[in-house]
């Protein structure tokens, strides 16, 4: 059983007569180590005072220092500082209303599995209908923070949660007011949708473990819903719901349900009603959307559904979305935080030589600065500081990423572009140690990590050669 706890507390100073000060909530996450057998409620109330020794804290960041606190350092993993709606970049202890979330991630890849064969029929197709896993899953950490966009989805995700919750407690009559707790997210594919609803699944189960004491995330096989039996079609997506309604009857365990390519169940009744598809597909539309009308009344579960073809769903589905968000390719800018994220995790594993790469921020003040002073002659990187060096870097890394966004590269593009320049470009013997050379431990180990230009030319040499074969298939 994955472990759990979460309380709110409040900074010492509140709002006076006139409001002048806000207090801005702020999550921090504390991860326990695997085999970590502290009490939460002792680590969470540590966590407390030593952050409150700080007096300012960046917001998203990674607290350091807490390795110096034996009780932590037997226990702890990591400290992070999650997204804020306020504006600023860092606060003051004093501005801020801390919400500590102390969990302890599975470590298991281990789900449970429904299939779609009914047991009647010994020739029944055994596909798997559904998977599901326990949350917090440990193989989902860091994904939410991998993901960039260019306006604040996350957020805006976030925030719809909350609010349901508010109605919710507030025993809102959905005769008045009515919310059905389904989001949909389409756009073009690679852009990180189906990541997105697990990585919002993850973060749930940690920020709300303080309601629940336990947090699922069941993913449907939408395929595996249509039978080759007539009319049996509608009789699986009611037996799959049957189990979800059963996790759900569990008032202690929030499920979040996602269905990936929504389209290829919600699609079907169009077709079926123009005589082009079977009409079996009416009644799998029919099942899913009655089965939905019944979650929505259930305050612990949450329906994420995801599609490439949005005009392809059924109406019906669509009109039932709280929350319809449209996933769009990154932004130059979104571009360049996700070739910086790939650039530093491959300096920090040494494959590239120590560098550093400047944030978005730096890197546009840098390139504002080269507009308006006069150009000189290229200067040899054996003569440039690593100042320099890593100011070259950011400008090289925002052409790079006016490049990618000019040819529509989605996320998923972009971060296999280390990958491919290495395979096509550098060369893997680059990076090894010869087999003559001396090793540690009888291990072999990484040669020195290559010059980040090296790499850079590589990266734009992929992109040049990706943009040709876009053109061949024109």
């Amino acid at each position: 059983m994955t472990g759990l706890a979460d309380v709110t507390m409040t900074s010492s100073q509140k709002l006076d007569a006139a409001g002048s000060v806000r207090l801005w909530t702020v999550h921090v996450e504390v991860r326990l180590q695997p085999r970590a057998t502290a009490r939460f409620e002792t680590i969470r109330a540590r966590v407390f005072d030593w952050v409150h020794s700080f007096d300012r804290i960046n917001i998203s960041s990674v607290l350091e220092g807490w390795e110096d606190i034996p009780e932590l350092a037997s226990s702890v993993e990591q400290i992070l500082v999650s997204e804020s709606s306020c504006p600023s970049h860092s606060l003051h202890i004093s501005e801020m209303s801390l919400q500590i979330h102390v969990y302890q991630p599975g470590d298991t890849d281990s789900f449970e599995e429904f299939t779609n064969s009914t047991g009647t029929r010994q020739d029944d197709d055994e596909t798997m209908a559904a998977t599901v896993c326990e949350l917090p899953n440990r193989g989902l950490e860091g994904l939410w923070s991998s993901l960039i966009y260019a306006d604040d989805i996350k957020m805006k995700l976030l925030d719809y949660i909350h609010a349901t919750l508010v109605f919710s407690d507030a025993n809102v009559d959905f005769n008045l007011v009515s919310w059905n707790r389904v989001v949909l997210l389409h756009g073009p594919p690679g852009t990180g949708k189906t990541s997105l609803c697990r990585a919002l699944a993850q973060k749930l189960s940690i920020r709300l473990s303080h309601r629940y004491s336990q947090a699922r995330l069941l993913e449907i096989n939408s395929h595996s819903l249509f039978s080759k039996w007539f009319s049996e079609s509608g009789k699986l997506v009611q037996r799959l719901f049957s189990s979800i309604t059963e996790l759900v009857d569990e008032e202690d365990t929030f499920l979040v349900v996602l269905i990936d390519e929504v389209e290829s169940l919600t699609a079907a009744r169009a077709g079926a009603m123009a005589g082009t598809e079977p009409s079996d597909g009416l009644r799998v539309v029919n099942a899913l959307l009655t089965q939905l009308d019944k979650l929505k009344h259930r305050k612990n579960v949450l329906i994420m559904s995801t599609s490439n073809l949005v005009k392809a769903i059924d109406s019906a589905f669509v009109d039932r979305a709280d929350i319809v968000q449209y996933v769009d390719l990154p932004s130059r800018e979104a571009i360049y935080e996700i070739l910086r994220t790939c650039l530093c995790e491959i300096v920090a594993r040494g494959i590239v030589s120590t560098i550093s790469v400047p944030t978005l921020k730096q890197a546009q003040m840098y390139e504002l600065s080269a507009l308006h002073s006069p150009e000189h002659p290229p200067v040899t990187p054996s003569l440039v500081d690593l100042r320099e060096k890593s100011k070259n870097v950011a400008l090289r890394l925002l052409a790079l990423a006016a490049q990618c966004r000019t040819q529509g590269m989605s996320g998923r593009a972009l971060r296999r572009l280390p990958v491919l320049a290495l395979a096509r470009h550098i060369g893997i013997g680059a990076l090894i140690v010869p087999s003559n050379v001396a090793t540690v431990n009888g291990a072999r180990k990484a040669a020195a990590g290559a010059d980040v230009d090296v790499w850079l030319d590589g990266m734009e040499k992929v992109v040049r050669e990706q943009a040709k074969e876009q053109e061949r298939l024109i």
